[in-house]
């Protein structure tokens, strides 16, 4: 995931803005992390640079 994305994401949810949190990057972009929504206390995983933005009750 690019991290300039962060400036038109969103909580899918609520709305709510997201943290980011980077457990593993390069010079591009994020590989592995998490979006935190403080509003509603939902984490989308970042796995292989592609952010999971489904509630986690849809999620596989």
């Amino acid at each position: 995931m690019k991290r300039d994305l962060m400036e038109i994401l969103a909580c899918p949810l609520c709305k709510g803005p997201l943290k980011l949190t980077v457990e593993e990057e390069d010079e591009k972009e994020v590989i592995k992390g998490s979006l935190n929504c403080e509003s509603c206390s939902v984490t989308y995983p970042i796995e292989e640079t592609i952010p999971n933005l489904l509630p986690p009750e849809l999620r596989t």
